[in-house]
């Protein structure tokens, strides 16, 4: 009897504690974000781009670059291995170098090299043997 009376008072203060009604919560700082000119609304606010997409380079982009360190040739189609990614024929990527980011293609893909395309210049790019 002396347990179930200690169970229905302990029931009835922990009620009535959480019963009691807190303040509420004030923000101490609001942050606030104001519309600029065309910026991306999913960029952070403050965040300001450094470099800039898909402009063309003020120099050759070496083929240094670039590790071709795997060439497969197929009838469904041919495939390579370049910087660690495996790409095919048509498919564009991404090159970034310093500030800038370039989009290539992936234009040949012959036995023992690979030629890539940035708008009007040609990059050729041999297997690497070990």
């Amino acid at each position: 009897m002396r347990t179930l009376a200690y169970i229905l008072l302990s029931i009835f203060v922990a009620l009535s504690a959480f019963a009691e009604e807190a303040a509420p919560l004030q923000a101490k700082r609001k942050s606030s974000f104001e519309l600029k000119g065309d910026r991306n609304p999913f960029w952070p606010i403050g965040w300001k781009p450094v470099g800039r997409y898909g402009e063309g380079p003020s120099f050759e982009i070496p083929a240094s670059a670039f590790v071709v360190t795997s060439i497969t040739i197929e009838k469904t189609g041919r495939f390579a291995i370049i910087n660690g990614k495996i790409m095919e024929e048509g498919q564009q990527f991404g090159l970034q170098m310093g500030t800038s980011t370039y989009q290539l293609t992936v234009k040949s893909i012959q036995d023992g090299r690979v030629i890539l395309a940035l708008r009007d210049q040609e990059i050729t790019v041999s297997l690497r043997r070990k």
